[in-house]
């Protein structure tokens, strides 16, 4: 199988606020909009939020989204939780910390309860550094 393209869609009773989340803190652009879609794209990234309750969504699937975390890798995480917790004013839901699987990183919640996993890379721990595959490093 080609894919040719591959993107998350956060259903949620807050279209908008959700949308503007991504725009406004994460520097998505609007590539898409209606009152119930908005589709998102920062280079070849790409995103979009939906009305749980619209009929595109097979009757008994219209809830809103739980139980998803986005993780997004970033060159200095120090530099994201200063500009989002203290400029923003964002809470995180984890705080900054080191991971020994090889993370730096914090979590907030976008406006539909989706956790946002704000991550750069560190070494790990001897203890999960034989756990990386090859494919890891590609």
């Amino acid at each position: 199988m080609r894919m040719s393209s591959f993107y998350p869609v956060i259903c949620t009773d807050r279209v908008t606020e959700t949308s503007d989340f991504y725009v406004r803190l994460l520097g998505f652009e609007v590539v898409f909009t209606t009152d119930w879609y908005v589709s998102l794209r920062r280079g070849d990234h790409e995103l979009a939020v939906l009305d749980a309750s619209h009929p595109t969504i097979p009757e008994g699937y219209r809830t809103p989204v739980a139980g998803l975390l986005l993780n997004i890798e970033v060159d200095d995480v120090d530099a994201e939780y200063r500009r989002l917790v203290a400029g923003e004013g964002l809470s995180p839901v984890l705080e900054l910390r080191d991971e020994p699987f090889g993370q730096r990183h914090f979590i907030v919640a976008d406006p539909a309860g989706v956790l946002v996993d704000v991550i750069t890379e560190i070494p790990p721990s001897a203890e999960y550094a034989d756990n990386f595959t090859a494919a890891a490093g590609s």
